[in-house]
């Protein structure tokens, strides 16, 4: 699966909260703050960049698919 290369922080921000359930809480300094409670509470800082750097956004997919039961292509593929 080929990381975006040119999606900004907030457009992450965005797609996370339409596919995975996710709310933004809070925006602190460049940080916007994500937060679900399914299947458990986890808050995760999303850097409000343009763009986002790749290592940093491969680490938000293995980190939402680990806390959603999915595979890290899913998180990918629905983000794109």
């Amino acid at each position: 699966m080929k990381i975006p290369r040119d999606l900004s922080g907030r457009e992450l921000a965005n797609r996370l909260s339409k596919f995975w359930d996710y709310r933004e809480v809070k925006q602190t300094g460049s940080h916007i703050i994500l937060q679900t409670e399914t299947p458990f509470h986890q808050r995760l800082p999303i850097p409000a960049h343009k763009p986002v750097k790749i290592g940093t956004l491969s680490a938000i997919a293995r980190q939402v698919a680990r806390h959603k039961g999915v595979a890290r292509d899913a998180v990918l593929n629905s983000i794109l």
